[in-house]
């Protein structure tokens, strides 16, 4: 469980990572081209527009998986006992249908439904939108192995001896 924690923290940090020095390289290259030379590149602005949305949705994927997501806790800071199990519950159920639906399922469908290519790098969209249902799984991947770990964390809370240690 913690090889495929620790390999799904790699994957997502280089794809970050590249996406990251992707929009560093190109967004220099915009500015350079532009300012410096005076003929602005229409492919690095084409080729900014997709790292932006890639970079964005990798990186709310990331924030997922660390749960360090946007969260409003206004009610769930304030419950206490059952009703906070059951809030939290409900949280996860749907956080779980919305990227189930909208992330993968909407994802695949737009990807199979996109027909256009863009204007400059004449790249298919189904490219662009592909970043959807693989954030998708990387989402629903890293709820899973989060709730896997809440389970033997609690398991072994559960048969841990009382009292601690006997010296």
């Amino acid at each position: 469980m913690k090889k495929l924690d620790k390999v799904l923290d790699v994957i997502m940090r280089f794809l970050m990572a590249v996406s990251m020095f992707g929009l560093l390289a190109f967004g220099f290259w915009q500015i350079f081209s532009r300012w410096i030379l005076k003929d602005p590149s229409t492919i690095t602005d084409e080729v900014l527009r997709y790292l932006l949305i890639w970079a964005s949705m990798i990186g709310s994927t990331y924030c997922f998986y660390k749960d360090q997501h946007l969260a409003l806790d206004l009610v769930t800071s304030r419950a206490k006992g059952t009703f906070a199990i059951v809030l939290k519950v409900l949280a996860e159920i749907a956080i779980l249908f919305f990227v189930g639906y909208v992330f993968i399922y909407g994802g695949f469908r737009l990807v199979d439904n996109a027909i256009n290519k863009s204007s400059v790098l004449r790249i298919p969209f189904k490219v662009l939108y592909a970043i959807f249902p693989i954030s998708g799984i990387f989402i629903y991947i890293a709820r899973i192995l989060n709730y896997v770990q809440a389970f033997v964390k609690m398991k072994e809370a559960k048969n841990a001896p009382e009292g601690g240690a006997e010296e």
